[in-house]
């Protein structure tokens, strides 16, 4: 069974999640092909309700310690309850797996009015430049 079965069957077992993602994001490290040393979880469970994130990653940390001591050398966790879920997919206009869990009105997918991300990124470019004497 390979470990990304194994991880999947292990989550599933104990948190029966509304949703699961496990992505092996192997192939965008300096690893053989083929390897399963990195992984992405996305974890929507009604287990999460009421725990802050810490406790949530302890859990999934926890329960897939043996994994994490042998050949699995990262683990990207990305936990929601089903309300942070919901709230998280009304946010798709920003291109990834997951958009932040705790997404805010004030979240970059929800910018002020008249305030578009191009300025945005531009202002920051501007701020970020080295001064010259």
């Amino acid at each position: 069974m390979s470990i990304q079965s194994l991880i999947e069957n292990k989550v599933q077992a104990a948190l029966s999640p509304v949703h699961l993602e496990v992505i092996n994001e192997s192939y965008m490290h300096r690893v053989a092909p083929g390897s399963e040393t990195h992984f992405k979880l996305v974890v929507v469970s009604e287990q999460f309700e009421g725990q802050r994130l810490l406790a949530r990653h302890r859990a999934l940390n926890t329960l897939l310690a043996e994994e994490l001591a042998g050949g699995v050398h990262a683990l990207a966790l990305h936990t929601l309850t089903p309300a942070e879920w919901q709230r998280a997919q009304a946010c798709r206009t920003v291109p990834t797996v997951v958009v932040r869990a705790a997404c805010r009105a004030d979240h970059a997918c929800h910018p002020p009015s008249g305030y578009s991300r191009t300025s945005r990124r531009e202002s920051l470019r501007f701020a970020m430049r080295p001064k010259h004497n």
